[in-house]
């Protein structure tokens, strides 16, 4: 298979989550909610998370375009993440649970450290393009807290 189809199959994959996601319309649900000073605009989360699934995509890609077994752990790692990355929404706007959505984001958080890691040993520039995406991660845990404790 051409590698440019096997990218675009990674890219696919990886924006799975923000399909999701579109099941779950949040704008008026986030507009109601108590915020910190320093949260974002609504309107921000669709061009960040834009751009994150796509260095996602890119390095999945790379990772499983080295060849050899090793890549199967770091890929299984990536998989997991996606899935914890798609049950955000469901669980934070279908739910309207940001209690949950902290545990989640948490488990989030780790599952990205893992991959990063394991994509880091593998391909290093795959682990580079995945640390805008734990810096975002990070940044929404303290973001969804703050929620959580403001609006009990």
């Amino acid at each position: 298979m051409h590698a440019a189809v096997r990218l675009l199959g990674w890219l696919a994959v990886s924006f799975a989550p923000a399909v999701i996601g579109l099941r779950f319309p949040s704008a008026e649900y986030y507009a109601r909610l108590n915020k910190p000073s320093w949260a974002p605009p609504g309107w921000l989360f669709g061009p960040v998370w834009t751009v994150l699934y796509a260095l996602m995509g890119i390095a999945a890609w790379l990772v499983a375009d080295k060849q050899g077994s090793a890549s199967r752990t770091p890929l299984l790692l990536w998989t997991a993440q996606l899935g914890l990355n798609a049950a955000w929404t469901p669980v934070f706007f279908g739910l309207r649970s940001p209690r949950l959505a902290l545990a989640n984001i948490a488990l989030l958080w780790l599952a990205i450290v893992g991959t990063a890691a394991a994509f880091f040993s593998r391909r290093p520039l795959a682990g580079v393009l995945l640390l805008p995406y734990l810096g975002w991660v990070s940044f929404a845990t303290a973001l969804n807290y703050a929620i959580w404790q403001r609006n009990r």
